[in-house]
């Protein structure tokens, strides 16, 4: 990632942005937006986005289904973060940078935007551990693995991969649903199969499947 031209935060309350202000205040470059229609990642800028968890419509783990939909693009974080509202490691997996928790002190909040401008993530030890270990367990087992998931991919049907492709992106059943012209008792239907095809027990782990296999899901499709 190139050199940072400034934060833009997406701040949908109507209380001050103060880790803008604190931000700035160290010399960041910043911008503060409150909708999410002035958002312009397209701009020519190398920004970095900070997407407010406090006020965002938040997928069924916590996220805000705009990071969601930004993190393939643009480097993105979460502020204000409610520990007992997300799963980190979701997060993580998904390319979030890292998550600066609304309990934090503003020196660690300042520190863990120093640490990401410089492209460093910002997340629990612990937490970076287990997932590398995580990673390093499903390198070795690679080839089983790859041979059991390639076996899968051939079973789902045409519209199980649509609807793991639109749970990866954070849609809803109800969103599924209106997409596919079709009720959410089928979509339930649908993922209830494709939870027992993939060896999946919920969204998390049939993410993380995904992710792993997104590429022979697009040439399936």
């Amino acid at each position: 990632m190139g050199k940072i031209d400034e934060l833009v935060f997406l701040h949908q309350l109507s209380t001050p942005c103060n880790l803008a202000i604190l931000a700035e205040s160290i010399g960041l470059n910043t911008r503060v937006i409150r909708q999410v229609s002035d958002l312009d990642p397209d701009n020519g800028r190398n920004s970095f986005y900070l997407i407010g968890q406090e006020g965002a419509a938040l997928d069924n783990r916590g996220i805000p289904l705009l990071a969601i939909r930004l993190v393939a693009h643009v480097p993105v974080a979460l502020y204000q973060v409610d520990r007992n509202k997300l799963d980190p490691a979701s997060a993580l997996l998904l390319g979030i940078r890292g998550l600066l928790f609304s309990d934090q002190r503003m020196d660690l909040m300042l520190t863990g935007l120093r640490k990401m401008v410089a492209d460093e993530l910002w997340y629990d030890r612990t937490l970076i551990s287990k997932i590398f270990r995580q990673l390093v367990e499903r390198l070795e087992t690679s080839e089983d693995y790859s041979q059991n998931s390639e076996d899968v991919l051939q079973v789902l049907t045409k519209r199980e991969r649509t609807i793991i492709r639109q749970v990866s992106s954070g849609a809803r059943n109800k969103e599924i649903a209106d997409d596919l012209f079709i009720s959410e008792h089928t979509v339930k239907a649908h993922i209830s199969s494709i939870f027992r095809k993939t060896h999946s027990r919920n969204r998390v782990e049939l993410l993380r499947w995904a992710q792993t296999y997104a590429e022979h899901l697009e040439l399936c499709s």
